[in-house]
């Protein structure tokens, strides 16, 4: 069955993925992306997340030696804006504004309610992994992995205090692929008075799951993996990496704690340990695939910080990396993907076996 064209249904996002094993003979001859720069100094005067250095904000860093926050000097969202703005849904034509006082309601009035506005407020803050311009995940040691994960549970925490916010995304944005516009290694966390998109839709896989089932999804997934590793990249006690079933990127991977937790902060430092050991291996078997600084997009998926128990959730990470077939050949989501539904050449069972069989040691330390 898996070597013709089929579906594949998410149980997270209650979504459908075409696959289409065939097409992955098809000749390539579209965009060639231009290869990351390997050699980067270990400090660059010009950098504005170095230490020491000015930032593009005006700030400057302080000689940070370690991980290094800060509130993002371009932020996406402003805790101003709770202060100023009522946590309503503002149309943005309003029922008075078409019907007058007194007049019968119109079509139009109907109509104006399809034009919607809601005040947004949340904060952002960006977390550089070291003070070294030059080395990514894969590249740092374990010990800076867990204070890189101790960090992003920390400012979680911070920002899931605020009284105003509903959700805290952790992500990282790796390579001029994937929109990066810097090379220091960081990541970001953005904390917002709502749910995004992506959490409601798995709050409400989850919540349906543990209701009908009485297990979180995410766990007794993990067991039906476990039974046919074949998709299975790297596991230990507290967590497993795996290319799923339902995987839209070609080289997609995701993070799963092994038992039901919300936060990052419910994480034990026996947890964080192998937590640290298990992105280690997936993101340096990235870069050993087409021996390149593999772009990606990760992100955690957290619990929404609302004050109400969350005992559906499993806390998990999501890589969305864009290569497919070379350091320069990347999946490209246009035509069918935006008007129709994700599509994949390239199998995940087929994926996860091209990530496994690639060494476990560094290409640039080999």
């Amino acid at each position: 069955m898996f070597d013709s064209p089929h579906r594949r249904f998410n149980p997270l996002t209650q979504e459908w993925v075409l696959v289409s094993p065939h097409r992955a003979r098809r000749p390539w001859q579209g965009q060639v992306e231009k290869t990351s720069i390997e050699n980067l100094p270990h400090y660059d005067p010009t950098c504005y997340l170095c230490p020491g250095n000015e930032r593009a904000g005006g700030l400057r860093n302080p000689v940070y030696t370690d991980t290094f926050a800060f509130d993002n000097d371009f932020a996406a969202l402003l805790p101003t804006a709770a202060a100023s703005v009522e946590n309503e849904e503002v149309p943005i034509l309003t029922r008075e504004a078409v019907d007058p006082p007194g007049e019968p309601t119109r079509l139009d009035s109907v109509r104006a309610s399809l034009l919607t506005a809601v005040a947004e407020h949340g904060q952002c803050k960006v977390v550089c992994f070291s003070p070294r311009h030059d080395l990514t995940l894969p590249e740092l040691d374990l010990p800076a992995i867990e204070n890189v994960i101790t960090t992003w549970a920390r400012e979680s925490a911070k920002l899931a205090a605020l009284k105003f916010i509903q959700y805290v995304q952790v992500f990282e944005n790796k390579g001029a692929a994937m929109g990066c516009s810097n090379p220091h290694p960081h990541s970001q966390l953005w904390a917002q008075s709502r749910l995004p998109n992506e959490i409601i839709k798995e709050s409400a896989s989850q919540a349906a799951y543990l209701m009908d089932n009485g297990r979180p999804l995410l766990i007794d997934y993990l067991e039906e993996e476990h039974k046919r590793p074949e998709r299975i990249l790297a596991a230990n006690h507290h967590f497993t990496a795996l290319v799923p079933f339902w995987a839209v990127w070609p080289f997609e991977v995701l993070v799963s704690a092994n038992r039901p937790c919300a936060y990052l902060t419910d994480l034990s430092p026996d947890e964080v340990r192998s937590l640290a050991d298990i992105f280690k291996q997936i993101t340096t078997r990235y870069d050993n695939l087409f021996e390149t600084s593999f772009p990606y997009s990760m992100g955690f998926h957290q619990a929404p910080c609302d004050g109400q128990p969350h005992p559906e959730w499993v806390l998990h990470a999501h890589f969305y990396p864009p290569l497919l077939r070379s350091a320069t050949v990347r999946k490209f989501m246009v035509g069918y993907e935006m008007l129709a539904m994700p599509q994949r050449d390239i199998t995940p069972e087929a994926a996860a076996e091209r990530l496994r069989s690639v060494s476990s040691v560094h290409y640039r330390l080999r």
